[in-house]
């Protein structure tokens, strides 16, 4: 067994340090406002100063640091085993569509990273989903044939760069790999240079949508735009009910160096185990080896288990590792296998909506920015059909997926209220647990001067119950994805409210 990993962090964020940017103190008008500075609303409110336009980036926490900082930062389109399903559920027109649009985000982010110059470590390298179950082989056979008649580069192997053998792979070559926060803080600085506006430590609390739209934010400052873009990762405005098609999945990664000649050469995922994504980044004459896996819903389980789980896994198919990192990211998976990115709502005419992503949000990012851009800027897109939040036909055909998601958040809804709540003393230094105190329930913290962080325990979005995450210690929405730190600010949405703190 190795030493359980100290949540040390996300290595992008720990060596891309920016400036920062300040918050938004008064009111202002523009033609764009976009909310959410992550790779969606970054990519976004650049392709949009591009064209002309005045934009406003809206932050509620820090340029580049929310999902976008902890991605494992694979810029590809071979999203693990997707092809056949859509040439199933979309057509081969569909499949051809996917595949474009993606494989088309990753030349623009080279396009992009040339010209501005950004230092971001791009590296190209082939793109890889394998199964080390024979069982799995003729799945992957059916996915290289789906992913070469959808255009890409794509092929059937046996034979890769990993230190264990597979019974197969899907290979697409091509691909790339860069450091995330280099490239997106390049991205904020130039959109600034083109008379963009970008405010950090600003949420937006209120959109009145109209001919202009107008938003408010936490300090009371308003703005006023043609057009609003929410690019949350999780929508905090969600007209649609789109959260009944998006379910939340929490992955850890783990990280460490390896020798240059350890290197295997390529980007690697695999579905079975729980998912394990294996790549490595320049770091000095040695490569930085990065493992993710043991995805879960957030707040269920033992998380210090799972990161125990990969580190493990990591050690034995890696024996030279020595972690350094460990941090964890979050993803929404739409119950319809592809994004939302379009108009927020059917009766929307200035607002739009970029989310569920299912964990390929470098890429899918990337392609949401030029997608909103030219629905915005009024220019033709091919795949603008495909992506539109407002479909409904595959929403349909793949109906069982949305009604297991409906099934599992009423069954959190429902069934945490019923389990009895634990004791105040029960409760250790350094954890947290949802107990029962004076006939009402409260989400405990103890932090390890032994002093209690009481908080409402129902989450601010739509009230179901949280649970507490000891590996990173924060309290957790199992139903919708939020995350609250120990004294109940808002981590990651869609709740904008933080948990209120209540007296023991």
């Amino acid at each position: 067994m190795t030493e359980n990993p100290h949540v040390s962090g996300s290595y992008w964020l720990q060596t891309a340090s920016g400036p920062d940017r300040p918050a938004l103190a008064e009111d202002l008008t523009a033609d764009v406002a976009v909310i959410g500075a992550g790779v969606a609303g970054l990519s976004t409110a650049w392709e949009l100063a591009r064209t002309g336009r005045h934009v406003a980036l809206l932050e509620a926490d820090r340029v580049a640091a929310g999902v976008t900082g902890h991605t494992t930062a694979k810029i590809t389109a071979l999203h693990t085993l997707i092809y056949d399903k859509l040439r199933r559920t979309r057509g081969p027109e569909g499949a051809r569509l996917y595949a474009r649009s993606q494989s088309e985000a990753i030349e623009r982010a080279a396009q992009i990273a040339d010209e501005l110059g950004v230092d971001c470590d791009w590296e190209r390298r082939s793109a890889y989903t394998y199964a080390c179950d024979a069982g799995r082989v003729e799945e992957l056979r059916a996915e290289a044939r789906a992913a070469h008649e959808a255009g890409l580069p794509a092929s059937f192997v046996t034979e890769t760069g990993l230190p264990f053998p597979v019974a197969g792979a899907v290979k697409v070559t091509g691909q790339a790999q860069f450091h995330p926060r280099k490239y997106l803080l390049a991205l904020a600085d130039d959109l600034v240079a083109r008379g963009g506006q970008v405010h950090e430590n600003t949420t937006v609390v209120g959109l009145e949508e109209g001919e202009p739209c107008r938003l408010t934010t936490d300090s009371g400052a308003r703005v006023t735009a043609r057009d609003v873009v929410v690019a949350t990762h999780y929508p905090v405005f969600d007209r649609a009910l789109l959260f009944t098609r998006l379910s939340p999945r929490r992955e850890l990664v783990v990280a460490g160096t390896i020798g240059a000649g350890r290197d295997p050469d390529g980007m690697y995922i695999t579905p079975d185990e729980g998912t394990r994504s294996v790549r490595t980044a320049p770091h000095g004459e040695d490569r930085l080896l990065i493992v993710t896996g043991e995805h879960f819903t957030p707040g269920t389980g033992d998380t210090r288990a799972r990161f125990q789980h990969l580190a493990d896994w990591a050690a034995e198919h890696f024996p030279d590792v020595t972690l350094t990192h460990a941090w964890a990211a979050q993803d929404n998976d739409p119950t319809d296998t592809v994004a939302l990115v379009g108009p927020m709502h059917p009766g929307a005419h200035h607002t739009y909506v970029a989310t569920g992503f299912g964990g390929w949000g470098m890429s899918g990012g990337m392609m949401a920015g030029r997608l909103l851009t030219a629905l915005i800027t009024g220019e033709e897109c091919a795949w603008s059909e495909l992506y539109d939040p407002r479909r409904l036909r595959s929403t349909v055909r793949e109906a069982p997926s949305f009604l297991k998601h409906q099934a599992q958040v009423a069954r959190h809804f429902v069934g945490d209220r019923l389990r009895p709540g634990e004791s105040v003393e029960s409760v250790e230094r350094g954890e947290g647990a949802v107990v029962r105190a004076d006939g009402d329930r409260l989400a405990v913290y103890r932090d390890e001067a032994g002093h209690l962080h009481a908080l409402a325990p129902r989450c601010t979005h739509m009230g179901c119950l949280v649970a507490f995450n000891a590996a990173e210690r924060a309290w957790e929405c199992p139903c919708h994805g939020s995350r609250f730190d120990t004294d109940g600010k808002v981590v990651q949405g869609p709740a904008t409210r933080p948990l209120e703190q209540r007296e023991i």
